[in-house]
């Protein structure tokens, strides 16, 4: 049986020389990683936390992240983390909704969320706590099911859920991630996204194999270019729109990035033709993967060697989980059909914190309805081609924002889109677009909705085009096509 605490304790004897997380001027070797976490572990029992109770993080990306999630799991605790560019109702919301016992963060963060939770601020107080505690390893019991950590989805269509996570989702994550990397001992890992989600599973790759972690605490393209070349990063997770702001940095064409070997690109689908231009100016550096929080990074995986020739796919199941791909009625379709995505595995969450409706309508018969909906080809690999929500119906007929975005990203002046259906008297629903231009380019929009003729069926073209200087997005970067719809409907 292994926990997320035990592999840590093994990994930080065995390189305990060795530099584990570096952030500015501040760093730590494995060893004094294992004291600071032990320490943390016996301060967290000490302030009367008992196995299962709820520890809130919120702080932007810092070195504590990292001893933070060690003592957690040594402790038998579970981690809330928040993300901390929510406003500070929604922080109050899901620490009401989890019952955290505890909020450890920046006081900036922390002093506009009331409440009476007790807190402690990273820095002073923080080292403080941490000089006064015992470095003595925990001997709470924890098995390798026990909940590790409960993450809240986004809220783009109601209150966030709070997806539970146990030891074992993590680990099998981390494993299969470092797998899909082809992560070795010389690997540095380089964290610019929130160590709250995405990057948080390079962290535990991290501590999987004892390598060297760079915090950065925002992600801003010319200076980590930077970064990667002094630095000598070569793994990195990154959202489709932090890939796009890099190669597109004045500074991009003078770095020597010849260090970065792995970029895992994630938490949202990116259009094949920008695929294309990335891999063109990086290099076969990507490694795609598409999962959710309810199961979280590697749902499907698609190699670096792999992508070059299907731009359009997001790869084959993982190594910790079965896909299907079903009707209405949950039966599984024939290849080349479009159908919800539903997978199960140790990757799997164990449900939702405390919302049983929500857990028996996304989990049936051990399976995790996704809500997306995809098709395989005969190889295996996963087509997404929108969110279940999302798919607008004209005059009967299904139209996938995705396919439509898929071509008006084909035009050299376009940089990124949006599809949506709007209100019709006739139709239903008819199909409109926001577009954003490249900067200094111009493009009419009867020009684009041509495109879409060219390419696709005449009732999946766009009725309406608007050109937008930008498209509202969620703090992990994926495009909020709700709000834009709600917008539309209100200024329409």
């Amino acid at each position: 049986m292994e926990t997320l605490g035990s592999i840590a304790k093994k990994t930080c004897r065995q390189f305990s020389a060795q530099t584990a997380v570096a952030e500015g001027e501040r760093c730590f070797t494995y060893a004094e990683l294992r004291d600071r976490s032990f320490r943390l572990a016996k301060a967290l029992h000490d302030k009367g936390l008992k196995k299962g109770d709820r520890v809130a993080i919120l702080m932007s990306n810092r070195i504590e992240h990292v001893e933070l999630d060690i003592a957690i799991a040594l402790a038998g605790l579970v981690k809330v983390p928040l993300n901390y560019r929510l406003h500070a109702k929604e922080h109050e919301y899901i620490l009401e909704h989890s019952g955290a016992s505890l909020l450890i963060g920046e006081e900036h963060l922390m002093q506009n969320v009331a409440g009476p939770l007790p807190r402690v601020t990273v820095g002073g107080a923080y080292e403080s706590w941490l000089a006064a505690s015992e470095s003595a390893e925990p001997d709470t019991a924890v098995d390798e099911d026990d909940l590790y950590a409960i993450m809240y989805t986004s809220g783009t269509t109601g209150r966030p859920k709070g997806v539970m996570l146990s030891h074992r989702n993590f680990i099998s994550g981390a494993l299969s991630l470092a797998m899909a990397c082809n992560l070795t001992h010389d690997d540095v890992i380089g964290h610019v996204a929130p160590l709250t989600h995405g990057s948080n599973f390079l962290a535990q790759c991290a501590l999987l194999l004892g390598l060297k972690q760079v915090v950065f605490n925002k992600f801003e393209p010319e200076q980590f270019l930077e970064a990667i070349e002094t630095e000598r990063i070569t793994t990195v997770f990154l959202v489709p729109t932090m890939v796009n702001l890099m190669i597109h940095d004045k500074s991009f064409a003078r770095r020597d990035l010849r260090s970065l070997r792995t970029i895992n690109m994630a938490g949202a689908p990116m259009a094949a033709e920008k695929v294309k231009l990335a891999l063109e100016l990086l290099g076969p550096k990507i490694v795609e993967t598409y999962g959710q929080v309810e199961a979280p990074m590697t749902i499907t995986v698609m190699p670096r060697h792999e992508l070059q020739h299907r731009p359009a796919s997001c790869g084959a199941a993982g190594s910790f989980v079965e896909l299907r791909i079903v009707d209405d009625e949950g039966s599984e379709v024939p290849a080349g059909q479009v159908g919800e995505i539903v997978c199960r595995g140790s990757l799997v969450m164990q449900g939702y914190w405390n919302n049983p409706e929500a857990t028996a309508e996304t989990l049936k018969d051990g399976w995790l309805h996704t809500g997306d909906l995809g098709w395989v080809d005969e190889a295996g690999y996963l087509h997404i081609v929108d969110r279940k929500k999302d798919v607008i119906i004209s005059g009967g007929a299904n139209i996938y924002p995705r396919e439509v975005e898929e071509v008006l990203n084909l035009h050299p002046a376009v940089k990124e889109t949006c599809v949506f259906g709007v209100p019709d008297e006739k139709w239903g629903e008819t199909v409109c677009a926001h577009v954003v231009l490249r900067d200094g380019q111009a493009v009419e929009e009867q020009e684009l909705i041509e495109l879409c003729k060219s390419h696709l069926a005449s009732f999946k073209k766009p009725q309406r085009i608007h050109i937008v200087d930008s498209l509202p997005k969620s703090t992990y970067g994926k495009i909020l096509r709700k709000e834009i719809r709600e917008a539309y409907g209100r200024n329409a």
